[in-house]
């Protein structure tokens, strides 16, 4: 068994850098796949209208993978603005940096639970699929609280796993899946109220259900549905992968292929002094 064979991928994006050459390109193509996914873009589109980036503003994308909403930012906020996009691993910055269209975007390196940026900096701050991979999300939510200024806003967009549902093929139920730790995470229907407790008003939260009905479209999203990948993602146990793709391809010739799950974004402001 190779190296990132044995290394699990959901695990491998907080600590990225010190991942095997392998896996890092395993990260950089699901992080590139999941960006042109058109469920996903979906999501980032409501994502975007509800946070409603503005000319001039100073914004920052806290986890910003590939930095394609990042740039996206830039096109809004325009030379007078400017966008931070940071993620914590380095080798993800570069690739990032790799794709830079000479917007007014700037890639950095830093931990979300430990923001390098004074106090009331931003205009708007934004997440996406972060919280899910920390120990203590409170701590980022904090942050994230922190760098903004009095009357900004702070937009968090994660997954709930436990939503995941679907039909027409085998063992996704089965309950040495089921109780893995990559199914666990209520990163995104918790996302509200870590906000309310960091002090943000007027907080919402939009739930968005992306759905597949092909497995190729599903894993460019789900990478266990990936053969070439679903052992490095390490979810569907070794002893269950053939008949969950048989399954898989059975339901493909049928037409019955479905699965779904909800991604939340969550909106909240913060408060004006005194208030």
């Amino acid at each position: 068994m190779s190296t990132a064979a044995r290394e699990s991928l959901p695990a491998s994006f907080s600590d990225i850098d010190r991942s095997s050459e392998e896996l890092k390109g395993h990260v950089i193509e699901y992080l590139s796949g999941t960006a042109s996914n058109p469920e996903i873009r979906r999501m980032r589109a409501t994502a975007s209208h509800l946070f409603a980036a503005t000319e001039g503003e100073r914004l920052l994308d806290a986890g910003c993978g590939l930095g394609e909403v990042a740039r996206d930012l830039g096109s809004v906020v325009g030379p007078r603005g400017s966008v931070i996009a940071l993620d914590n691993s380095a080798d993800v910055i570069s690739a990032a940096h790799a794709r830079h269209d000479g917007g007014p975007v700037t890639y950095v390196v830093g931990d979300v639970t430990a923001l390098d940026f004074p106090d009331d900096h931003f205009d708007g701050v934004r997440s996406e699929r972060v919280l899910q991979h920390l120990a203590d999300p409170g701590a980022a939510i904090a942050e994230l609280v922190r760098v903004t200024r009095p009357g900004g806003r702070v937009c968090v967009i994660d997954t709930d796993w436990p939503s995941l549902t679907h039909d027409g093929f085998a063992h996704l139920d089965d309950p040495s899946v089921r109780s893995s730790n990559i199914l666990l995470s209520t990163a995104g229907r918790t996302a509200r109220s870590l906000m309310v407790k960091a002090g943000l008003r007027n907080v919402t939260a939009s739930p968005v259900t992306v759905c597949f009905t092909s497995p190729t479209d599903a894993a460019t999203v789900l990478a266990f549905f990936d053969p070439k990948r679903a052992r490095v993602v390490d979810l569907i146990p070794e002893q269950l992968l053939e008949s969950f793709f048989d399954s898989v391809d059975r339901a493909a010739e049928r037409g019955d292929f479905l699965v779904a799950f909800t991604m939340w974004v969550s909106l909240g402001r913060k408060g004006e002094d005194g208030e």
